[in-house]
């Protein structure tokens, strides 16, 4: 008789009762998702910005005659350390802005002498004589004044591009009115009062531009630089009341739509043959049409023609007072746009940056619902993320905050509806015909633009740090 082990027993594979996993899925279905894209984002620019019908290509900005003269910024270029200031970007200083004579330019720009400043250093003191022009080709330079109750406060920051002491052009009996000091290493160029009346004296074209700039600026404005409307009110009796007029821009403005655009192609064997249980050419469609707003979201932000960087006034840009975006920094926006702001925009890494200041300080944003999510928000106005805001490489970003429609006078989006072909609203798809390889071809295009329709609808926190290790 042979005796069996009970522990081999046990090891010996049992025989199978039932049908096989692996044998099963060959007669079953697969449940399938839709094709997933990562770059999908939640676009809240697209849905904040009120879209206004654009008839005929372009959307035309009508606004009051402004006497108003270059405010602009500044470009330099830089041969190793030694930094020049481009010729023709003198005309964005107020007293040159048209003044076109190169050559008188040039002298002007080769007359500027280059300085650097470390961190602390004061560029000017308040009360002293000012007899200078400064353009700032590189850093932070803090503004300090005296405030109400004889405390010193910061009155602005100045950075990259901007300028100060400009009015010694036109005025040489001024004194100034408040220290700069360097927050940061700066390179700065400076012009002085002599050497500005040298070129004058032996330049007739300059001297009557000035004077032409002297008798621009003399005209009645209000304190936008608008062309003022004369009123008259608290009168009694019968006096004669004043006439007046509402002056126009002679020059306003237009955007014309921009375009994103790509052809789809799709094997017609693939949409013959594989289209169960999706659609091929729906879910490629679809795809492309997704890739096709993520694109035109970055366009609003960063065109160099109509993006909202690039768009926003350059009094309406301030730099974050200490480096990290804060509340100070966000309440500065505010003041900005104060006349119903609607939203602020900034990169998510921004946002955590500016969470982390408010935590510093043991202040915690609001949360408000906005089309049923329950966002951030600063003083009631909303704070999304928008990651098409750059971040640059030493780890700055922007924020922007915007007032929004048509009857605020804020920023609205641009679009044309009614396309031939149409798909969504400003987005047509177009069939281009059949290939001899058998492929077919689908024009996607998408038409847009953006449009700030007074200059205090948009402002721009520059320079906020967000941190090295984010």
């Amino acid at each position: 008789m042979t005796v069996t082990d009970p522990v081999d027993s046990a090891n010996q594979e049992q025989p199978q009762l039932s049908l096989g996993r692996a044998a099963a899925r060959t007669l079953a279905t697969t449940t399938k998702s839709v094709p997933q894209m990562q770059g999908i984002t939640t676009r809240w620019l697209l849905k904040v910005l009120p879209w206004v019908e654009v008839s005929g290509g372009a959307y035309r900005v009508n606004r009051r005659l402004s006497y108003a003269v270059g405010d602009g910024r500044l470009t330099f270029t830089n041969t190793g350390a030694e930094v020049r200031v481009i010729p023709p970007e003198l005309g964005e200083l107020p007293a040159l802005r048209g003044f076109d004579d190169e050559e008188v330019l040039t002298e002007l720009a080769g007359r500027f002498v280059q300085h650097e400043f470390s961190p602390g250093d004061a560029l000017v003191e308040f009360g002293h004589q000012a007899d200078q022009i400064f353009l700032v080709a590189h850093g932070k330079i803090s503004k300090v004044g005296t405030g109400a109750y004889g405390d010193q406060t910061v009155l602005g920051t100045l950075a990259d591009g901007d300028y100060f002491g400009d009015t010694v052009l036109t005025n040489a009996d001024g004194i100034w009115e408040y220290t700069a000091k360097a927050v940061t290493a700066c390179t700065v160029l400076s012009l002085s009062r002599s050497e500005f009346q040298g070129v004058l004296d032996r330049s007739d074209a300059l001297r009557e531009h000035l004077d032409a700039v002297a008798a621009c600026s003399a005209g009645p404005a209000n304190d936008h630089g608008e062309a003022v409307i004369d009123v008259a009110s608290g009168h009694d009796g019968e006096p004669q009341l004043p006439g007046t007029f509402v002056d126009y821009d002679s020059s306003p403005r237009e955007y014309e739509l921009s375009v994103a655009q790509t052809v789809l192609r799709v094997h017609s064997r693939v949409a013959d043959l594989y289209n169960q249980p999706m659609n091929q050419i729906e879910q490629q469609l679809r795809l492309t049409v997704e890739a096709l707003r993520e694109r035109q979201e970055n366009e609003l932000v960063n065109n160099r023609d109509f993006g909202l960087l690039h768009n926003a006034d350059y009094s309406q840009r301030v730099s974050t007072r200490t480096g990290p975006p804060t509340p100070d920094d966000f309440d500065d926006l505010l003041s900005l746009v104060w006349k119903d702001p609607a939203v602020f925009l900034a990169h998510p890494k921004t946002i955590a940056a500016f969470g982390r200041e408010c935590s510093r300080r043991g202040v915690y944003p609001d949360a408000v619902d906005l089309g049923g999510h329950q966002v951030p928000a600063w003083r009631g106005v909303p704070v999304l993320p928008c990651n098409k805001i750059p971040v640059t490489e030493t780890r700055t970003s922007s924020v922007l905050l915007l007032r929004t429609g048509e009857q605020s006078q804020g920023v609205v989006g641009l679009h044309q509806t009614g396309l031939p072909d149409e798909y969504q609203p400003g987005l047509n798809v177009r069939f281009m015909g059949i290939s001899e390889q058998a492929i077919m071809s689908y024009l996607v295009s998408a038409y847009y633009s953006a449009a700030v329709l007074v200059p205090d609808a948009l402002a721009v926190l520059e320079n906020a740090e967000i941190g090295r290790g984010d």
